[in-house]
């Protein structure tokens, strides 16, 4: 590896990075998209592997205008944040939970990209590749879009979706699980209602007491 002491030579090793991240991304994307059940979550996978083919283009031109050829370096950052989501992808069964989680993955990839071409847009300007650093800002602004559609999407309804499967998930656990569904719901509501009913029993014997207590005090 060469010795990183210089600016170019940190943009130079950046660039390899981020390359060889980028292709990487572009090998996981489709098989997240077929783990993920809502279709505005598809839709969102399926626009950013196109938008990541173009940025690996623009990385490409910038490989062009420094004179280096275009050459990645094995991003062990983004290696592992890919394997991490599909581990858990793995482990994840109810499909609003694995939605909710591939959002999570996704928008560390996405931030791990903002920071990437954040800092080599600075660096490119500041070493005067004022073209370079353009092609670095626009795939940036891409990168947030991206992020902030995910946070939409998480927001509007994914995570939403995923607590309420949590919440039935815990109704359904003190009942037999040999009952369908709908019975263990069923058997949930009715627990309730007699409970209630217990209740309220119990708050009318206690003002019974007090009446007949009463009623033998003036008696007296």
């Amino acid at each position: 590896m060469p010795s990183l002491d210089s600016l170019d030579a940190l943009l130079e090793d950046e660039l390899k990075d981020i390359y060889d991240a980028e292709k990487q991304i572009t090998k996981a994307l489709p098989k997240i998209m077929k783990k993920a059940t809502a279709p505005e979550l598809k839709q969102a996978l399926a626009d950013h592997l196109q938008q990541t083919e173009r940025q690996i283009e623009r990385l490409e031109q910038a490989f062009d205008q420094l004179e280096l050829r275009p050459k990645g370096k094995k991003c062990i950052g983004m290696q592992y944040l890919l394997k991490e989501g599909d581990d858990m992808m793995r482990e994840a069964e109810d499909k609003d939970t694995r939605d909710a989680l591939i959002i999570a993955a996704a928008q560390k990839v996405e931030h791990y990209e903002i920071a990437a071409y954040g800092t080599m847009r600075v660096w490119a300007t500041l070493l005067g590749h004022s073209g370079v650093a353009s092609l670095f800002e626009e795939t940036l602004d891409e990168e947030k879009e991206t992020d902030q559609r995910l946070t939409g999407i998480a927001e509007g309804f994914v995570n939403q979706a995923a607590a309420d499967t949590e919440d039935e998930a815990t109704e359904d656990a003190d009942v037999p699980m040999s009952m369908p569904r709908r019975g263990r719901v069923g058997a949930a509501a009715r627990g309730e209602a007699r409970q209630m009913a217990a209740d309220r029993g119990t708050t009318g014997r206690r003002k019974g007491g007090r009446s007949a207590a009463a009623g033998r005090s003036r008696s007296r």
